[in-house]
């Protein structure tokens, strides 16, 4: 089980020496440079006082700083919380609170966004040199950029060597937030052991190994990106090529880096298609994935839904449901998610009548599934028999095969990003003096389901104006697109009295 610890990998990888690991844009990193730069940050939170179960919070975009951050606190025993850096400040300071946060790493700025600003109005107060506040009691430093901790950490610090010798299997690696089916974020637990086991396995299953090339442009701070790209990448001892650069500089990219493999949500490279160098571009190397834009003709599916998806929760730490065929499928299989992957069990539930069958909530239970949610009960996250009731519903067939039907509940997927309507709604009603609103998502073809907010009552609206408000309280990919107004009598409603939510979803995208 040594062996099942970020540490371990790294040490192991870092023997291939200057064999490029990250390809991030212009940001090359090699798996040596990895280890030395990871070990000199290592050395530095060591010196501020940080060890084995210390939380340590990332605030960054994809990219070599990213990487050596984050496996300076894991080879130490520390435990990483990436933070998306889309999150207002209001968010910031919730999860810093809510995970009891000790220390955090920021990028000093990502995509146009100054996160020394970002943390004073998140804070309230200047977020340099010692921390000691009310609302965040447990946060003690805060440090811009991995430069600032690099500079003060030791090449050959033995604290390191002790520290990282001391991580084990069974050590908590991370927790990565979800909204979950309510306003306020759940931090999921996942182990070294856990997470190793799960990505040697998908990584075997997608013939993911160090002669292979992964374009992918998941964010880090969720878990298909970090689990199922960076650290599948790690572990495989493969290259990773990542971008965020504008449509040109992206094809100059994957012509420069010829990644065989990616994986992501295809709404990502949508523009590529369309820039105008396209049609001269060679991409022919890429042979698998679903990022169909941009892959050679030849592979292409026919139609998207004649190839199997997969689905991936934060809860299962990546991917739970896949196949690795890239073969089109015969029609009775459209819209198929493939088989349950290894580590996992699963169970068909109907909810009300709690008994198995071919249709209804899928609930999983293996080495997979997550420890729990930090800081709430076990019965908040398993039944007493140890099953994670995931609030998807699916439908299996004879061969095994999943389709996913939706949520049983009200979470909406959008772009790959999922988001709670309740968390939408309350900056809504704050933002508009208490107006009721319904937010709900209506399927879209390019993002998989639009944010739509209904604004119940007669009184017109300023969209722009709304929509700049509520940039400032939620997250740019959680600000509805649509705006509709409806009078109360309008709203469709079930015998017990509720809104029809899936009527009300065909009445929306009708307007």
């Amino acid at each position: 089980m040594k062996r099942d610890t970020i540490p371990s990998v790294l040490a192991e990888n870092a023997k291939l020496g200057d064999k490029t690991f990250l390809v991030v844009d212009r940001d090359r990193l090699t798996f040596a440079g990895a280890e030395l730069r990871s070990r000199r940050i290592a050395s530095a939170l060591i010196a501020a006082g940080a060890g084995r179960g210390s939380r340590i919070a990332m605030l960054m975009g994809n990219s070599s700083e990213y990487a050596a951050v984050f496996l300076a606190i894991t080879r130490i025993g520390g435990i990483a919380l990436p933070f998306s850096t889309m999150s207002t400040p209001h968010e910031i300071k919730g999860l810093l609170a809510t995970s009891d946060s000790e220390y955090l790493v920021a990028t000093e700025t990502y995509r146009g966004r100054a996160f020394r600003d970002v943390l004073r109005e998140a804070l309230g107060q200047d977020p340099d040199g010692q921390l000691m506040m009310p609302d965040v009691p447990t946060l003690r430093r805060i440090w811009f950029g991995a430069d600032t901790l690099e500079a003060n950490g030791l090449l050959d610090d033995a604290a390191v060597s002790i520290a990282q010798d001391q991580v084990t299997a069974a050590d908590t690696l991370m927790l990565v937030h979800t909204s979950g089916s309510t306003s306020a974020p759940k931090g999921v637990i996942h182990t070294h052991g856990q997470i190793i086991h799960n990505m040697r396995q998908q990584n075997k299953q997608r013939c993911y190994d160090e002669s292979k090339a992964l374009f992918a442009n998941s964010p880090w701070f969720w878990v298909g990106g970090l689990a199922y790209s960076f650290l599948a990448a790690l572990i495989a001892g493969a290259k990773l090529v990542c971008s965020s650069a504008k449509p040109g500089e992206m094809l100059d990219l994957l012509e420069a880096e010829r990644p065989t493999m990616c994986n992501g949500v295809a709404t990502t490279v949508l523009a590529l298609e369309q820039d105008p160098s396209f049609a001269d571009r060679d991409l022919s190397f890429i042979r698998y994935g679903n990022l169909y834009p941009i892959m050679p003709q030849e592979v292409r599916p026919k139609d998207p839904e004649l190839r199997h998806n997969l689905l991936g929760m934060t809860e299962t730490g990546s991917v739970c449901l896949y196949d690795p065929s890239e073969q089109d499928l015969p029609e009775a299989k459209r819209g198929s998610f493939g088989k349950l992957v290894e580590g996992l069990e699963a169970r068909v539930v109907d909810p009300e009548t709690g008994l198995d069958g071919k249709d209804g909530e899928m609930w999983l239970r293996g080495q997979n599934v997550m420890q729990g949610y930090y800081g709430r009960e076990r019965h908040e996250a398993f039944d007493e028999d140890g099953w994670y009731h995931s609030g998807d519903m699916v439908s299996i067939d004879d061969d095994g095969d999943f389709f996913f039907k939706g949520r049983n509940g009200d979470i909406i997927r959008t772009s790959g990003a999922q988001v709670s309507p309740r968390e939408v709604e309350g900056a809504l009603s704050d933002l508009t003096n208490g107006r009721a609103a319904i937010v709900i998502g209506v399927p879209d073809e390019a993002r998989g389901q639009i944010i739509t907010a209904i604004l119940i009552g007669t009184e017109a609206i300023d969209e722009d104006e709304l929509r700049a408000a509520l940039r400032t309280r939620l997250s740019p990919y959680k600000v509805p697109r649509k705006f509709l107004i409806m009078e109360e009598h309008e709203l469709p409603t079930l015998s017990s009295g509720k809104i029809d939510i899936k009527t009300l979803v065909e009445m929306a995208r009708e307007r």
